[in-house]
């Protein structure tokens, strides 16, 4: 059986590598538009992004974290600490996790300035 599998796995490498890589042109026009994305992203714009209220903690996150990248390391105790209701807290730990790992920016256009 290990011998078969190993024979259809030459069999889709193959296949696969044999298609044309070629992207069509009309998909140029969805990946020329500038980014939807924030550039540069701090406590505010990431706590903007998140939305659900949770934008109501910004002074009290800038002020007792400082960095965004210190708020991306923040556990939950030090969240309570601060005040911050649970489903804040859940709120900004799981984007913060999304964000590590790159599954998640904060949009532009979540942002109300």
């Amino acid at each position: 059986m290990g011998m078969a599998w190993l024979q259809l796995r030459r069999i889709l490498t193959n296949s696969i590598s044999t298609l044309p890589h070629s992207t069509p042109s009309h998909f140029s026009r969805f990946f020329s538009k500038s980014s939807p994305y924030v550039v540069k992203v701090g406590i505010p714009e990431f706590l903007s992004g998140i939305g659900k209220g949770v934008e109501s903690h910004v002074p009290k996150l800038e002020s007792e974290i400082g960095d965004f990248h210190k708020l991306l390391l923040t556990r939950t105790l030090k969240l309570k600490k601060l005040g911050v209701p649970c489903k804040h807290r859940k709120l900004i730990l799981k984007y913060a996790h999304k964000y590590r790992l790159g599954l998640w920016r904060p949009r532009v256009e979540s942002i109300k300035s």
